[in-house]
């Protein structure tokens, strides 16, 4: 551990100034990385159990491909975690993260997080600077150098809740319509996994309903060493 505080990267972006920085958590005696947008904290390094089990729970939804490699869309690079943890499973042949904001594709180039360095050189990953949004609702899809290529999973972890969004443009995935699209970039079987802040949202998993076969709302459950008690998200798995 180095100095207590230490802001590692700043810039000021469309969506509002975004810092990364690290500090010395005094509870626990470990470096935590955090990243904030204007007043909100988005993300830390002491909770990423969820975005963990959002690759898991995912891609365990998919049966082995057939003479073939899973090819993989995560919407969202924060920290980097869920991306890190799609590469684990072996299956996995190919990953395009799609993330809105250069500053954090920089972040990984430039290895300013240790637990995720080397993902960016990774040969199966690419970095896609691009509004997973939009790229849902174009006929081109998620990959530049290959438009209209499917994928066997779409992972996202964006906005807070499907009723939270970091922007009102974001509003119209979470609807029928919305997701309607994005099954256009699915392979038959593909499966869709979302991250959220929130308790299972009924009037989301109706929509959900709406257009999908199988839908399940995971509770994910960890340790919150801040309250020294247990805190929980949601990661929901459509195919």
């Amino acid at each position: 551990m180095g100095a207590r505080f230490e802001e590692l990267a700043w810039a000021a972006t469309a969506m509002g100034e975004i810092s990364l920085r690290r500090r010395v958590e005094p509870t626990l005696g470990v470096d935590v990385f955090e990243v904030k947008l204007g007043d909100e904290f988005l993300m830390s390094s002491l909770f990423t159990v969820a975005e963990v089990e959002l690759a898991r729970l995912g891609l365990a939804a998919l049966p082995d491909p057939d003479g073939g490699a899973l090819d993989v869309v995560v919407g969202g690079l924060g920290l980097g975690y869920t991306a890190r943890t799609v590469l684990e499973d072996a299956r996995v042949g190919a990953l395009v993260v799609v993330e809105a904001l250069a500053e954090v594709v920089d972040w990984h180039e430039r290895d300013l997080l240790p637990d995720t360095v080397g993902l960016a050189a990774d040969p199966r990953v690419r970095l896609v600077r691009g509004d997973f949004f939009a790229s849902t609702a174009a006929d081109d899809g998620y990959d530049p150098e290959a438009p209209g290529r499917r994928f066997h999973a779409v992972l996202v972890d964006i906005d807070h809740t499907p009723a939270h969004v970091l922007h009102p443009s974001h509003a119209a995935f979470y609807t029928v319509d919305g997701l309607r699209r994005l099954t256009g970039h699915l392979h038959p079987g593909g499966v869709f996994a979302l991250w959220s802040d929130d308790p299972p949202d009924e009037a989301f998993l109706e929509v959900l309903r709406a257009v999908f076969d199988r839908v399940e709302a995971h509770v994910v459950t960890f340790a919150n060493p801040l309250t020294r008690g247990r805190s929980a998200n949601t990661v929901y798995v459509a195919r």
